[in-house]
């Protein structure tokens, strides 16, 4: 089956905690603070499989989430890294987070793209002490790794893209002038899937040729099976307009090319401009009648015209020279450029603050893991607490709120005391 959209939720790993410790060895009656910083989350890492040319495997399995780091230990030894996740991918694959449909990576060459970065590590309460606080009984929490839903879209990287209506002889080509053997269906003998294949010829660069499924009418709206396809012509840099001119087919010539290039349009405004070779196939058994009208209709566009016929091979040679001759002239392959998201800089700039009954409740992820990971019944720790409070705006927030002395504050079901 070929799938070439998906959805999927990828999680990076949290960052391990940092360890809450002292020093325990005989002789040593104080031998301060030593708990280790917790390990990196795993990243999840999105890398090119040449053997792969559809996402199938992302059919069913739609959650990808990497390992946290382990947490921080004593004697200042720091938690394992977590393992990174790869996840393999065809070449040409678009990854777009979904809120906002902006790319987050384009999976077109060799090199591995972190898309979801691991949480960072938290401190040991080793890096707290100072002359004036030798026991410090709190630490730092690992970060929270990176989390997208993202959308998986596969369009296919190809220097030549045949379009044309169905059983015009695509697929006939690409079997004659490369290695691919596409998959026929009964559906007009249309191509079920995209194929590739690559052109090598003595004399002339090698190139990739795409056999985009046959197109019909309205397909740009969804009907047919090319509307399904249109997005992998996005990226060809030359198409070649295939067109029967047998005398078995009594369609016009000419109007089958303005609808094939009505419907590019259709899909995306200057689709259609792409520079184009028409193909006339079939000649063995052409008409004369088609083949001037094409031509003449061709000559007043200035595009490239050829006569050919793969089961003969007549004409085959020339076409491939001018392919070659006109892909030199023209920019490479279409590749897409990674677009920003918004991503809060400060993390700990993510709070929300409500009052409910004159309780004030301070909503914060990051800060939950910091209440549960200190005594607070310890006043050293508290004081560390309202400097935290205070570093993060979220003190300033409360007296925009109206907060006072005495006032009741809840953080993560810990009651507080409003004190200043």
């Amino acid at each position: 089956m070929f799938v070439d959209f998906a959805k999927i939720y990828i999680k990076a790993g949290d960052g391990g905690d940092g360890a809450i410790t002292f020093h325990r060895e005989k002789y040593m009656p104080c031998g301060g603070p030593d708990g280790g910083d917790g390990g990196k989350g795993g990243d999840v890492i999105f890398l090119v499989d040449k053997h792969l040319n559809t996402l199938k495997n992302f059919r069913f399995k739609k959650k990808f989430v990497a390992q946290n780091g382990d947490n921080g230990r004593k004697n200042n030894c720091s938690g394992k890294n977590g393992q990174d996740l790869v996840i393999k991918v065809p070449n040409g694959t678009i990854i777009r987070d979904i809120k906002t449909n902006k790319i987050i990576a384009d999976i077109s060459d060799e090199n591995s793209h972190i898309i979801a970065k691991g949480g960072r590590g938290g401190w040991g309460n080793f890096h707290f002490k100072n002359p004036t606080r030798q026991a410090p009984r709190f630490s730092k929490p690992g970060l929270l790794g990176e989390e997208f839903e993202v959308s998986l879209e596969l369009k296919l990287l190809a220097d030549v893209g045949l379009v044309g209506f169905p059983n015009v002889g695509k697929s006939t080509l690409i079997s004659v002038i490369s290695n691919a053997k596409p998959k026929i269906g009964d559906y007009q003998f249309t191509t079920l899937i995209p194929s590739l294949g690559v052109v090598e010829k003595e004399g002339l660069s090698s190139f990739v040729v795409a056999d985009i499924p046959g197109l019909i009418e309205g397909a740009s709206k969804g009907k047919g099976l090319g509307h399904k396809f249109l997005r992998h012509v996005e990226r060809c840099r030359l198409l070649l307009h295939l067109v029967d001119v047998s005398c078995v087919d009594d369609s016009d010539p000419v109007e089958k090319i303005k609808i094939i290039n009505k419907e590019l349009g259709s899909f995306e405004k200057g689709l259609e401009k792409k520079p184009q070779i028409v193909v006339a196939t079939k000649i063995d058994v052409l008409s004369k009648e088609k083949i001037e009208k094409l031509r003449e209709y061709v000559e007043k566009k200035n595009i490239p015209f050829f006569l050919i016929s793969s089961l003969t091979k007549k004409g085959l040679d020339e076409l491939l020279i001018c392919i070659d001759r006109t892909l030199k002239k023209l920019p490479k392959i279409l590749t897409y450029e990674k677009e920003m998201l918004e991503k809060e800089e400060n993390f700990r700039s993510n709070f929300e603050i409500s009052k409910k009954d004159g309780v004030y409740y301070i909503k914060a992820t990051w800060l939950y893991k910091i209440v549960n990971n200190m005594d607070i019944y310890e006043l050293e720790n508290l004081r560390h607490l309202q400097k935290i409070l205070k570093e993060t705006g979220i003190d300033d927030r409360l007296k925009e709120f109206g907060v006072e002395k005495g006032d009741t504050v809840n953080i993560s079901g810990y009651i507080f005391q409003y004190e200043y």
